[in-house]
């Protein structure tokens, strides 16, 4: 069986151009994928009855992620999630970053992978996407080499595998920032079921920065549980979670550990997370929402669809007792998510 990719011109930006890539198994499912934010364009599965729907927030054309606030299906770096106070010491020297969440930097603030135009190279069934970060970026010490490479299988299985390195020691926590909705968007994700394969998670704060604890993941549990179900839903408010649940080591495929199952009953599709990260931090799009219309035609909104965020802990490098994620001068960051998709 094959899997063939496909290229297009889809526009400029500051004078690069801007691609829409096609990665197509025999089935006829896709990925799109563009080297803007080396960001997941769409994912279009069949479901019980092999309709192929589209599965994953995003945009028809470039214009929706030139004006995207919420990180749509993007590449996130060179730090995921939140460094507290923007700032953190690394070898006795204290670096600054860009607060652009209160007082807190969220995903490296305006130096974010996500607005950056990736060099591209295609093969048989992937893309490869590059880009250099100077010494200095966004705050960040070190000349940072990135790559992120991106492949689709005949199984309706998309990897995605990050490699860098840097000139000297900095930290790293590179993921992707999907939105998934397996009913292709018929509903938002209340009826979703979720299979978090967690026994703890880090304790947040209110503005979502750790305490430094790590705490039995009690309510907040999931297995095989309605989402709506953990959410607190009035007529006028939908308080939605934003949680880091650590992963029980185990079984899973590729080397990877087995993660979470999300499904859709209505659908039968089904979505299973793969990785080598220590966490996967769900977000459930409560502050999802787009200027530019999605695919659907309409503009996203709150919990339209999920993020389910592979990555090291947030804001490890301000808590020593967490597994840390630094990137030594010499060493090879190294990291994988398996999206496999299928139906129930």
């Amino acid at each position: 069986m094959a899997v063939n990719t496909t290229t297009r011109l889809w526009g400029q930006h500051n004078g690069h151009n801007v691609y829409l890539f096609k990665i197509e198994n025999e089935s006829g499912a896709y990925v799109e994928l563009t080297n803007y934010g080396a960001a997941i364009v769409s994912v279009v599965v069949p479901d019980r009855l092999q309709h192929f729907e589209n599965v994953v927030v995003g945009f028809p054309n470039l214009e929706g992620y030139l004006n995207d606030t919420c990180y749509i299906g993007s590449t996130i770096g060179r730090y995921g999630n939140r460094i507290s106070n923007a700032r953190f010491k690394l070898d006795d020297r204290i670096y600054y970053l860009d607060a652009n969440d209160g007082k807190n930097s969220n995903h490296a603030g305006k130096s974010g992978f996500n607005y950056r135009v990736f060099t591209a190279e295609v093969f048989d069934n992937g893309v490869v996407m590059t880009l250099t970060s100077p010494d200095g970026d966004g705050g960040f010490p070190g000349k940072l080499e990135f790559m992120v490479i991106y492949t689709w299988s005949d199984d309706n299985e998309l990897l995605i595998h990050y490699k860098a390195t840097a000139n000297k020691a900095t930290i790293a926590n590179f993921t992707n920032h999907a939105y998934f909705n397996l009913s292709a968007f018929k509903s938002k994700i209340y009826n979703h079921k979720l299979t978090l394969l967690s026994d703890s998670i880090v304790d947040l704060h209110e503005d979502y920065t750790p305490s430094g604890a790590i705490i039995p993941v009690g309510q907040k549990a999931f297995n095989n549980n309605k989402l709506g179900d953990k959410f607190n839903i009035d007529e006028n408010h939908v308080e939605g979670l934003n949680l880091y649940y650590i992963i029980n080591t185990g079984a899973g495929e590729n080397g990877l550990t087995y993660a979470a199952l999300l499904t859709d009953e209505a659908s039968g599709r089904a979505l299973k997370v793969y990785t080598d990260y220590p966490g996967v931090f769900l977000y459930t799009g409560d502050y999802l929402s787009s200027t530019m219309p999605i695919h659907t035609g309409q503009g996203a909104k709150p919990f339209d669809a999920l993020c389910l965020e592979c990555q090291h802990y947030p804001d490890s490098i301000n808590h020593p007792d967490f597994p840390q994620a630094v990137l030594r001068a010499g060493d090879v960051y190294d990291q994988s998510i398996l999206y496999k998709f299928g139906t129930i």
